[in-house]
């Protein structure tokens, strides 16, 4: 009996110790070969399952999340180009999405196309990944952006929060570099929108009100709209960090970092507003088409 109860005592705390030590990552990876014209489709799907480990399996930060706190986050590649048996070209879409206080709503936090995602890939040979050096570029890339999304989701709980992670990406763009490996998307001259330009643009401090914003929209907005009596105190806080964005915007128009948080958040925002005064409405719908205006025809619907 004795035996029973230390056994059943430990599998109790095993238990527990697995939800409170949970990845911070739920990452869905979906890989789209179909331009791809090959009899050897089975490298695609055990791609996709090596891909699904590295990004879930790993411990990405210092913190404690559990089960219910992971951060959701969807990557979607889409190969175009295969020039040689283990060399791919492709597409890569990133999406993240945060659960909200006290509620099932997971509000999505970061929306991004990356067109420069170059790899090599040998099926069934182990991804490597330092922190601290240059292994492969699949599995930098993957690196990278899993920083990313773990300096807004920071961000969006803490003011500034996300510098660590955004530094960790720095990081990424730094070894790239120093290889010289002759991969696309991690330097300065290449484009204006990369890698290198995404990390910079976080630390920039143009865009510090940007990182203000995301925290008083989903800590102090969308986090404290759970109950009636502060649905108005959260959805006017979600109103003045937007208002705070006619800044970033006259500092950098056209910025893509800006149009990356509102590819994310759009959707969320005709939603929140849909249902408020007239003047809010009319307020954030004027401002709205003036930082946002790629997709001014979404926020018609405010002024219905």
């Amino acid at each position: 009996m004795k035996n029973k109860i230390v056994i059943f005592v430990t599998i109790f705390f095993c238990a527990v110790s697995n939800i409170l030590n949970a990845q911070e990552l739920f990452c869905t990876i979906t890989i789209n070969a179909d331009q791809i014209v090959t009899t050897d489709k089975k490298i695609f799907s055990t791609l996709k399952t090596e891909l699904s480990n590295f990004m879930n399996n790993r411990k990405w930060t210092n913190d404690d999340f559990t089960q219910d706190e992971r951060i959701e986050m969807n990557i979607g590649i889409t190969i175009t180009e295969r020039p040689s048996i283990n060399s791919f070209k492709s597409t890569l879409t990133i999406t993240a999405r945060r659960p909200v206080f006290k509620t099932d709503y997971k509000a999505q936090m970061f929306n991004h196309v990356d067109e420069e995602f170059q790899f090599d890939y040998v099926e069934y040979q182990a991804l490597d990944y330092n922190e601290n050096t240059y292994a492969t570029n699949l599995t930098q890339v993957l690196a990278f952006y899993t920083y990313i999304v773990l300096g807004v989701d920071y961000d969006s709980f803490s003011l500034e929060g996300g510098t660590p992670f955004y530094q960790k990406a720095q990081t990424q763009v730094n070894n790239a570099q120093s290889a010289g490996n002759g991969v696309t998307g991690w330097k300065a001259y290449e484009k204006t929108k990369n890698r290198y330009w995404l990390v910079e643009a976080f630390l920039n401090p143009n865009y510090k009100i940007l990182r203000k914003a995301i925290y008083d929209y989903h800590r102090l907005g969308l986090d404290v709209m759970f109950e009636q009596p502060k649905l108005e105190v959260g959805r006017q806080k979600i109103l003045d960090a937007i208002e705070s964005l006619k800044t970033v915007h006259s500092r950098v128009p056209g910025s893509f970092l800006m149009q990356d948080f509102f590819q994310a958040k759009y959707l969320e925002v005709v939603n929140i507003f849909s249902e408020a005064p007239v003047n809010q409405k009319n307020q954030v719908y004027q401002t709205l088409i003036l930082i946002d205006p790629g997709n001014t025809s979404k926020y018609e619907k405010l002024r219905q």
